[in-house]
């Protein structure tokens, strides 16, 4: 929770929608987004990161949002960081424009808001695509261990969070498809209080931008940032371990079979030592500049 600033209530929130060549369902996501917040004050701001389709001209047509174009497409974060420079309100909800969130579920979401910092809907693996589950079962055990929490979904684009605590990460986030990943970290990670709604995830409209090979790349090497960045201790520590167990094996081994211990298993016993104290460093280091 943000130090010295009290709850914002829940009386009007900004819905951010990042567009990309969403022309099939972008009309009908904004309808249903209208009709299910009705009763909410609210304000919709649709970010068209550079659509060469007719996602432009549809936008033009639909009354009620603010739109806000990117010249050319920057990417999935980049649109989000728009949006919330541009966010009026205390609340943040964003979705996806390609009709796989359910809209409706939106006041499961809100409901929570008096509780946690954020509320994230965790999606049903029954429409993710089969070669990405792999790929999401690594991440997630990787965030797992960086949190000290199971995270139902890392990536899920259907979540409500605080304006103020997005801001706080501002300089984190990327332009990419990880924006996602970085705040569901950085909130756990900072002693932000999370919740997680089960929800549907339906078929999309359309082709997704989302390559799983380069992207998981890139989501690892994220990962691996912001363990750096928030917990290094957690980050050297395994590298330390592993090289000071096989260290230790292996002079013993040497030791008790062929009577005498090389230089090699000292010379990587004062590696990992050495990886471990840098990991000590690191962690003082952030620990103070939280302080």
């Amino acid at each position: 929770m943000v130090q010295g600033k009290q709850r914002p209530h829940l009386n009007m929130i900004t819905v951010l929608i990042p567009i990309y060549n969403e022309e099939k369902s972008i009309a009908a996501t904004i309808e249903r987004i209208k009709k299910t917040l009705q009763k909410t004050r609210h304000e919709i701001i649709a970010i068209n990161d550079g659509s060469t389709d007719k996602t432009a001209e549809i936008l033009q047509g639909i009354q009620g949002i603010r739109t806000i174009t990117h010249p050319y497409n920057l990417g999935y974060g980049a649109a989000l960081k728009t949006g919330l420079k541009n966010a009026k309100h205390d609340w943040i909800l964003i979705t996806d424009a390609d009709g796989t969130y359910p809209i409706e579920s939106i006041p499961l979401l809100l409901e929570h808001h008096d509780r946690y910092d954020m509320v994230v809907g965790a999606r049903s693996g029954k429409n993710v695509p089969t070669m990405r589950k792999p790929a999401k079962l690594i991440l997630g055990l990787m965030a797992n261990i960086l949190t000290g929490r199971k995270i139902p979904d890392l990536n899920s684009g259907f979540r409500l969070f605080r304006k103020d605590m997005a801001l706080q990460f501002m300089n984190l986030y990327p332009n990419g498809f990880s924006f996602t990943i970085t705040i569901t970290l950085a909130a756990l990670t900072n002693s932000h209080t999370v919740k997680y709604i089960p929800i549907e995830y339906h078929k999309r409209e359309g082709k997704s931008a989302i390559n799983p090979v380069r992207d998981f790349i890139g989501f690892m090497t994220l990962i691996l940032r912001i363990m750096v960045y928030f917990d290094p201790l957690k980050f050297f520590l395994f590298p330390a371990f592993i090289t000071m167990s096989l260290a230790t094996g292996l002079g013993l081994y040497q030791y008790l079979f062929e009577g005498h211990v090389t230089q090699f298993p000292f010379i990587a016993l004062l590696a990992g030592l050495q990886i471990l104290l840098l990991g000590l460093l690191a962690e003082l280091i952030v620990k103070r500049s939280k302080a």
